[in-house]
């Protein structure tokens, strides 16, 4: 593992800045805490700008349907190139990708195209961007996620997993809440040059990192068996498949998140601003259980809490899609992501901890696939289950279903309940 002697002096397993300490992945946090907080706020900033010019809740959901499409698609085979190719490099690319997505979504933005294209004409080109998109994070998600261990020794795997996490789920809600609040004071033109910023400071830092070419590889396996090869790892952990299932299924039934600007513009009436804070909500209950949990790690019967946290987080989502006050949706969706980071802190130390070097890159593109079926198919539901049976129904049925998928997994799946690291 790529970790030098001289780091190891600076190890201390039970220090909760351990691995911050490691200087690459100093740089490997700050560049994705820059990118990420850019890709959230694109998202904030469509998801509204999409809702204003459409006034149609499914234009949301078919946001993410663009994106999951190719993002799925390529999921598995983007696994198998980033196991069998410098992971910098496909990351640097990536990234370079995404900053020419965001400046053309600033174009659409800006005076010169709302004049001269139809409105169906510049829907229809966000949707193609999206599509862009998720061909480029089916590659930039296992890149990134497999450098981790690559950057720390192995038993600062799990203090790495949480920073990494916290890392991801503070850039979300800076990107959440700044994307909302720059709508109301500079624009949504101007927002996206501010993206582009921030995504070019996230190449800056990623480009500091050393290569990391691939680990023990058999020269004659070809690409489908390698790909079946992290398929078949992941059926066989039977651990790290429940915790992949539960939480996807649980987010994709409970996606309320999807449905904010829909709430924001028409149900509570906050405007951009309180957009803003209510889209952030749940990334600022994540950060803050995420910062407990890398100050006083949870010792035993980590799959026991999860399932216990899920359950809440469908409670939660029930109760946001019932509120008509302000504070209590936004409340509702601060709990329901303190639950939430529980999940993604135990689904992402579980894979960190059982995966080989050498295949990380294929298990991270099916955990990729497990966490794109949740979030952008999940926005996609949201979307269809919203024009079927209108917003607040949809959103109470997604919170019933999630109850209902903890309570099938309780009984369905025992290795899970009683899993302990």
């Amino acid at each position: 593992m790529a970790a030098h002697l001289s780091e190891h002096n600076i190890q201390n397993t039970s220090d909760p800045v351990a691995a911050v300490k490691v200087p690459e992945f100093r740089n490997l946090i700050l560049g994705r805490f820059s990118f990420v907080m850019g890709l959230r706020m694109i998202t904030t900033v469509v998801g509204w700008w999409i809702y204003q010019i459409t006034k149609d809740p499914f234009a949301i959901g078919l946001i993410g349907l663009s994106e999951v499409i190719p993002a799925l698609s390529l999921a598995l085979y983007s696994g198998h190139t980033v196991d069998v190719n410098d992971k910098k490099k496909i990351a640097l690319l990536m990234v370079a990708g995404y900053f020419f997505a965001a400046a053309f979504l600033y174009y659409l933005s800006t005076p010169v195209a709302t004049t001269t294209l139809h409105i169906k004409h510049i829907t229809w080109f966000i949707y193609g961007v999206f599509f862009t998109t998720g061909i480029l994070r089916s590659f930039v998600g296992p890149a990134m996620s497999s450098m981790i261990a690559f950057v720390v020794p192995r038993d600062l795997l799990q203090n790495a997993t949480t920073w990494n996490q916290g890392t991801w789920l503070s850039a979300s809600v800076s990107g959440h809440a700044v994307g909302g609040f720059l709508i109301a004071l500079i624009g949504i033109s101007n927002t996206f040059l501010v993206v582009c910023g921030l995504i070019a400071i996230g190449f800056f830092f990623f480009a500091r990192l050393k290569p990391k070419p691939p680990q023990h590889l058999n020269a004659e396996q070809n690409t489908w068996q390698s790909v079946l090869d992290g398929l078949k790892f992941v059926y066989r952990t039977k651990a790290l498949l429940g915790a992949m299932a539960v939480d996807m299924f649980a987010v994709l039934f409970g996606g309320a998140v999807a449905m904010v600007p829909v709430y924001a513009s028409d149900i509570l009436k906050i405007g951009p601003m309180g957009f803003g804070w209510l889209n952030a909500a749940v990334d600022i209950g994540a950060i803050v259980i995420v910062v407990l949990l890398t100050l006083f790690p949870m010792k035993h019967a980590q799959g026991r809490k999860m399932l216990i946290a899920v359950a809440g987080f469908g409670v939660c989502i029930i109760l946001f899609g019932l509120s008509k006050w302000f504070w209590l949706s936004f409340a509702a969706l601060l709990v329901a992501g303190m639950l939430d980071g529980v999940s993604v802190v135990v689904r992402g130390t579980v894979m960190q901890l059982l995966t080989p070097d050498h295949m990380r890159g294929r298990v991270s593109s099916v955990s990729g696939m497990f966490v794109l079926s949740s979030n952008e198919l999940g926005q996609f539901e949201s979307g269809l289950a919203a024009k079927i049976l209108g917003v607040v129904p949809s959103v109470v049925f997604g919170g019933c279903m999630t109850l209902a998928v903890v309570i099938t997994t309780w009984f369905k799946a025992p290795t899970l309940r009683k899993f302990d690291y």
